[in-house]
């Protein structure tokens, strides 16, 4: 399995932009300054360090929006997106008085004529290199990217925006530079939906794109589909696992704790606060991360007891402030504890809001579904739940905090395919939101139903069997996306639910699948499948526990590597706030971010 930023999308990315811009600039022995906008610096800072910019003879990375001394003996790479604030403050750099030597142009994507033509005209002369590297999607882990658009989400299923398409355009472009970094040609597909178009929408502008991207390749011939298949699906396919609250350690981690630009803040008992960057640079991180917290809590102090015993610390209870004390003493042990500390500490935390409230809600939640008891639709037992009101009333009853209550009744209305005006007024009632219902109501923004009608009919999706799966009773719920990967794996995804926009390559046709849950000998189509990707890209954002689905498919089988996407990725908070401010006018929404920024 891809792990760890010495595989997957990082490394991918990392070799992409070595064997482009760093290729270009080795030419020279002058050392170079790299200028940056704010998304290609988010980009190099997830697929490279310092050290790395470094050993290719870049000493300097600056800010392009920020002012800066200008250095007339250095040539510059600028590295930006193809915007007209981009160019607005390229031209500044040159026009009047030149801050450097010469310019080396590398933009994430393709550059409009007008924007081209106005570089050329004004700054011509200074210019040496003009690429466009198709680059414009962050690799956020080995087998996970981003369009790093949360407000896509927005302009996507607000019943207000005026940028529908062009966002839909914008994700559009972004997807097929993920393709053609990873060198894909893929066959595209979508999940039909009866009463939503965006993923069609976006499925048809994706293929239109790539056949346009691979007209004709390096040596003028067509380039054919590759071993590929990209899917393309709505937030609304699955609304319980972005509210579930998850017991893996990542997306526990997100729900429950305040983790701000992937940075854990925490104090030690003496007072000093210490910070950690959860990333692939910490392998304790992806080795952990995708567990139950049972067996996280369980991990990590043997790993700290080993390390203590390695030095004849006594045997006893490991506690932060003992580690420090550790960690004083012991110098050469400093960063194998520190990174144990930092996971102590972070799993200390979320078992701490499970015993207050989480594991209560967990019960309630698993109870509901088949697939959840509010999620599942059975108990622990098996057993059938025929009235999930029951489950859910001590949970409004009960101080939990409002989000938590409004979370409990999203499961509940998922669970019965919607409500009734009467009883959803009730429910509204009991949490106490009479005047922020839009919680509950906007969800409908997204096709999920959330008040019954006559005319409206929803099927279920049918659901694998996992109940030989099942090993913690809280966490029964599997994210529908998994059904999805092992299906499209496997060729049993129904064509009429999952229509194909282009010819599929042929190793996605045929029967003879495997499944993705048992060990098989490798078949022909299998031989031939080996190395192929699934790509899977979800409209809306998409969850912690729906990204631990890739790298368990993709470890189960071996021969696919899964991979997925969104135009950013989501918590239930960060989704809950974002339903509510559907129903909200553009100037409205403004008016609020200016508020809280004074």
């Amino acid at each position: 399995m891809a792990a760890g930023s010495d595989h997957g999308l990082k490394k991918i990315v990392w070799k992409r932009i070595k064997d482009t811009i760093i290729t270009d600039c080795r030419k020279s022995e002058v050392w170079k300054i790299l200028i940056l906008d704010p998304f290609t610096t988010k980009l190099l800072s997830s697929c490279c360090k310092m050290s790395d910019l470094m050993a290719e003879k870049i000493t300097i990375v600056e800010d392009l929006f920020k002012k800066r001394e200008p250095v007339l003996e250095m040539k510059a790479i600028y590295f930006m997106t193809p915007t007209a604030k981009c160019v607005e403050a390229f031209l500044g750099d040159f026009e009047k008085k030149p801050k450097y030597k010469a310019a080396y142009v590398y933009f994430t994507d393709y550059c409009p004529d007008d924007l081209f033509n106005k570089m050329k005209s004004r700054c011509g002369k200074f210019i040496r290199v003009f690429k466009e590297i198709n680059m414009s999607f962050l690799p956020q882990e080995a087998q996970v990217f981003t369009c790093n658009n949360p407000e896509a989400f927005r302009s996507i299923y607000s019943p207000h925006s005026q940028d529908k398409m062009s966002t839909l355009e914008t994700l559009a472009d972004q997807i097929v530079t993920l393709c053609a970094t990873l060198d894909e040609y893929p066959g595209v597909r979508y999940k039909k939906e009866s009463n939503m178009e965006n993923a069609k929408t976006l499925a048809e502008l994706v293929d239109n794109k790539l056949a346009k991207h691979y007209e004709l390749d390096d040596s003028d011939k067509k380039k054919g589909k590759t071993q590929a298949q990209l899917l393309i699906v709505e937030r609304g396919f699955d609304p319980v696992s972005p509210i579930l609250h998850e017991l893996s350690y990542q997306a526990m981690a997100y729900d429950l704790i305040d983790i701000q630009d992937d940075t854990f803040r925490y104090k030690l008992k003496d007072g000093s606060e210490k910070q950690a960057l959860l990333t692939e640079d910490d392998m304790l991180w992806v080795k952990l991360r995708h567990k139950h917290i049972a067996e996280v809590s369980a991990e990590i102090p043997k790993m700290v007891k080993e390390i203590s015993a390695s030095k004849q610390q006594p045997d006893e209870k490991i506690t932060i402030s003992k580690l420090a004390q550790m960690m004083k003493k012991m110098p050469s042990f400093r960063k194998q504890l520190n990174e144990k500390t930092t996971h102590l500490q972070l799993a200390e935390e979320c078992m701490q809001h499970f015993s207050n409230n989480v594991e209560k809600l967990c019960k309630a939640e698993q109870t509901v579904h088949k697939q959840t008891d509010l999620a599942v639709g059975s108990d622990a037992d098996g057993a059938k739940v025929k009235d999930s009101m029951r489950t859910l009333l001590p949970v409004l009853l009960h101080p939990y905090s409002t989000y938590d209550k409004i979370r409990a009744v999203l499961l509940y209305i998922f669970s019965v395919n919607g409500t009734t005006d009467e009883n959803l007024n009730k429910l509204i009632q009991h949490v106490k939101i009479e005047d922020e219902r839009e919680f509950i109501l906007n969800w409908k923004e997204l096709g999920v139903p959330i008040i019954t009608s006559s005319s409206f009919f929803s099927r279920k999706p049918t659901r694998r069997d996992r109940s030989q799966e099942e090993k913690y009773n809280l966490s029964r719920w599997t994210p529908v996306i998994k059904d999805v990967m092992e299906d499209a794996v496997e060729n049993k995804l129904d064509t009429k639910e999952w229509p194909h926009l282009s010819e599929s390559p042929a190793a996605w046709n045929g029967s003879g699948a495997v499944s993705a849950r048992q060990k098989h000998k490798p078949s022909a189509q299998d031989e031939r499948r080996t190395g192929s990707r699934l790509i899977i890209f979800v409209i809306g954002g998409i969850t912690y526990s729906e990204m631990r689905c890739a790298y368990e498919v993709t470890q189960a089988v071996k021969s696919c590597e899964v991979i997925v996407g969104s135009s950013h990725i989501l918590t239930p908070t960060s989704l809950l706030d974002d339903i509510k401010a559907l129903s909200k006018t553009s100037m409205e929404s403004f008016t609020i971010e200016e508020r809280s920024t004074a």
